[in-house]
């Protein structure tokens, strides 16, 4: 059976998880983070070699007060917890963060920053985190990096095709799938680039209600898919 090398995921429902419970609905995001920790090992004992996760999304900075702070805090715990977790040196997980960085506060910024420094040279499995991120920001920041190169004599316009714009993204690795749970049927932003040939999978349950079991149909059943690329 064919095993996806590269898969993304939409991390959506936590709050809507969290209501459900009759808690506020940012509480859903600790059981969406208790969740997460469990898909590493789920995603490696499976076979995938690289996750993308979509964390964090540009929109999202716009959230009430209480729920932004509730995440920032959790975000703070959560790396904290990771930059200390043995399963980092002792399976060679790279941790990578793509998005606009540079708009969390200074501490997140350091914490992701030490991630990436800490497991650099690590490459069995390699984790994505989609923060502050947005697809379309990402294909804008790409624009204006070449653009600046071109009026620096760096690169020339004739130079940009397809494999130039990969070197400008934020990563260049493509999914060849993408789990949305919650029972949205979009991407909603999400590696609007590198999804171009992804086998789309939307899943009527919420982020933490998300199971092994459910992961292992998606690649099953990604298995079976006709994948002709156009040809």
């Amino acid at each position: 059976m064919a095993i996806p090398n590269h898969i993304g995921i939409i991390l959506d429902g936590n709050r809507r998880f969290a209501k459900r419970l009759l808690l506020q609905p940012w509480k859903g995001h600790e059981f969406g983070a208790q969740k997460l920790e469990k898909v590493f090992d789920w995603a490696k004992e499976l076979g995938v070699k690289e996750i993308t996760l979509y964390t964090f999304s540009v929109q999202n900075f716009s959230r009430p007060k209480e729920e932004f702070n509730y995440l920032m805090d959790l975000f703070r715990k959560e790396f904290d917890k990771l930059m200390n977790d043995g399963r980092l040196d002792r399976d060679k997980i790279k941790i990578n963060f793509i998005g606009r960085l540079h708009l969390f506060s200074k501490d997140i910024q350091e914490k992701m920053l030490n991630l990436m420094e800490k497991t650099k040279d690590n490459n069995n499995f390699i984790i994505n985190f989609a923060m502050a991120y947005g697809g379309r920001e990402e294909l804008v920041d790409a624009m204006s990096k070449m653009a600046k190169d071109i009026k620096a004599g760096s690169l020339k316009p004739e130079d940009i095709d397809e494999f130039m714009i990969d070197r400008y993204a934020y990563m260049s690795s493509q999914p060849e799938m993408i789990i949305r749970t919650s029972g949205e049927r979009r991407l909603s932003g999400f590696l609007l680039w590198q999804s171009a040939y992804s086998e789309l999978f939307f899943l009527d349950k919420f982020w933490p209600e998300f199971e092994k079991e459910d992961l292992a149909k998606c690649i099953e059943e990604y298995g079976s898919r006709d994948r002709r690329f156009g040809k």
